[in-house]
């Protein structure tokens, strides 16, 4: 009876909850609150923003801008995390939050600012569509693009903030993200869902009111969130002072000048892409996640940003749907991150999650089927949302594990470089990739949207190439990488090469020294020439 409770989603999340101290348990209470409303409020100004751009760019156009202007969001959020690190530095990580959010609010509400001002209203009960204002659809360009800096500031405070309210203990941190990713996708659900509503009842151009309130809301709750280990650099130099080193000048090593740190964060960020390229593409235990990572991601992202819309655009009629189907992908991801969190003792590397993740790929296929046969009636925009679920299940259950993988890979300061994180250059090298694919395929391909819709009058062909077609593609290139990291072939590995063993005191010539030694011979046969990072010696 134990045993078979241990498996059980609330079981699991009792265990997790209680391995926390009392003041891991505050900082962490105080923290999802605030993630939930920042969800809340992001999903319903995603959702606004998306439809009220199929709805405002010219329909010969309409997806062609929509990828282009998708994929500058998503650019600019790069920039975002450039602008807010040299913050973290100077001031505590929640205050740092707290205002991000707090920018991002005010970004949100230009446009609503903008509308009201050039005639636009509320949508009538019983109205065909919004009554907008008079200004110049690209102005969704600037909107997106200066929210997406906002972005960028809060998702980079967001992966740094779980360390500081528990510490560098990896257990911790992993039972943290995924207790958070749970509440995350609950939120994300219930968003999507509100906010397909709230379109459909006040308009594209004014549904997203409540995202400045619940982006306050997230921000109040954010500043109950303690100090944790900020320190200021006053507080630095005196216990330094007492330490015998009080003539240690911290100026010398790193400029106080904002402007001065924004610059070596883009000169920082540049390197890290570098240097995580360099040691993704010369070793076998990495070389694998550019597909089944920045791929994968772009697959996911596309099907909610690009397929999503065009569907219930062009074959359902209403653009405030697409957030009926964004919905069902929610509570796709809800699902995969709770079977992970359960069944981590079971399925302890993440190849068989993205073998199935790589498979659910292909159920895309049944949109032309759908398309041929649905009418403009809401219950099919819930029939897509169905089928999103277990597309979404699979990415979500993949990427939660695969980003454990890629920590327990690296966190153990394997391998070191003079200047960067080695986590870090590889995370920022796979979702610069997956920034860069998206933002020039999400473009391109929304051009074959708008010409098979103008000469068809319908998007039945690019349903088939666009989505099925590429959609096969990506598992098939999905699923061929998941066999490349060693020990990979079984059906449920239990360690790809030394990562998952449990065997920290493994006697040297073991199984495990000996496939430390290939990863790195893999380097230095390969690209002789091009030292990538250096391994400590143990």
């Amino acid at each position: 009876m134990h045993r078979s409770r241990r498996y059980t989603a609330m079981g699991r999340i009792n265990e997790i909850w209680m391995s926390f101290n009392a003041s891991e348990k505050r900082n962490i209470f105080f923290y999802i609150g605030g993630i939930m409303m920042y969800k809340l409020g992001l999903e319903f100004f995603n959702g606004s923003i998306t439809t009220l751009a199929t709805d405002r760019f010219n329909s010969a156009n309409t997806f062609t801008k929509l990828g282009a202007a998708s994929g500058v969001n998503q650019a600019a959020q790069c920039v975002g995390a450039i602008l807010i690190a040299p913050a973290v530095r100077r001031l505590p990580t929640r205050t740092v939050l707290a205002v991000a959010i707090s920018i991002f609010a005010l970004m949100t509400v230009i446009l609503l600012i903008v509308d009201t001002a050039t005639g636009g209203k509320l949508k009538q009960a019983g109205a065909a569509k919004p009554s907008y204002g008079d200004w110049n659809p690209n102005l969704i360009f600037v909107v997106w693009t200066l929210s997406g800096i906002s972005y960028g500031m809060v998702e980079l405070i967001r992966r740094v903030i779980p360390a500081d309210i528990v510490g560098g203990d990896v257990s911790k941190l992993r039972r943290m993200d995924a207790t958070v990713h749970i509440f995350y996708e609950v939120a994300g659900t219930a968003g999507a869902f509100a906010s397909s509503s709230a379109i459909s009842r006040f308009g594209n151009n004014y549904s997203f009111f409540l995202t400045p309130v619940f982006f306050v809301f997230a921000a109040t709750s954010w500043t109950f969130i303690s100090a944790l280990n900020f320190k200021t650099h006053k507080d630095i130099q005196e216990e330094l002072a007492q330490q015998g080193l009080g003539d240690v000048d911290l100026g010398k090593s790193t400029s106080q000048n904002y402007l001065v740190q924004i610059a070596l964060g883009v000169r920082g960020f540049g390197e890290s892409i570098y240097v995580g390229a360099k040691l993704v593409f010369t070793n076998r235990r990495f070389i694998w996640l550019f597909c089944a990572y920045s791929l994968a991601l772009y697959m996911h992202r596309f099907l909610e940003n690009s397929l999503a819309p065009a569907f219930a655009k062009r074959v359902l009629g209403t653009s405030a749907w697409s957030q009926i189907i964004v919905g069902g992908s929610n509570f796709g991801e809800l699902l995969g991150a709770a079977s992970v969190l359960v069944l981590s003792d079971v399925i302890t590397t993440p190849v068989p999650w993205l073998r199935l993740d790589a498979i659910l790929l292909n159920i895309v296929w049944i949109l032309p089927t759908f398309a041929r046969h649905a009418t403009k009636d809401v219950s099919w925009a819930c029939k897509i949302a169905a089928c999103f679920i277990p597309i979404s299940f699979g990415w979500a259950a993949g990427d939660v594990s695969l980003a454990a993988y890629i920590q327990s890979a690296l966190s153990d300061s394997q391998y070191t470089h003079a200047n960067v994180s080695a986590l870090g250059a590889v995370m920022a090298f796979l979702y610069s990739s997956y920034i860069v694919t998206n933002a020039v395929l999400s473009s391109v391909l929304g051009k074959v949207f708008d010409k098979d819709f103008q000469q068809h009058g319908n998007i039945l062909h690019a349903l088939k190439t666009v989505g099925g077609a590429q959609f096969s593609i990506a598992s098939a290139i999905i699923l061929c990488a998941t066999f490349i990291p060693r020990g990979a072939f079984a059906l449920n590995p239990k360690a790809l090469g030394t990562v998952g063993l449990k065997s920290p005191n493994a006697e040297v010539g073991s199984s495990e020294d000996a496939d430390s030694e290939n990863d790195e011979k893999d380097i230095k046969d390969g690209y002789p020439d091009t030292p990538v990072l250096e391994k400590i010696s143990s």
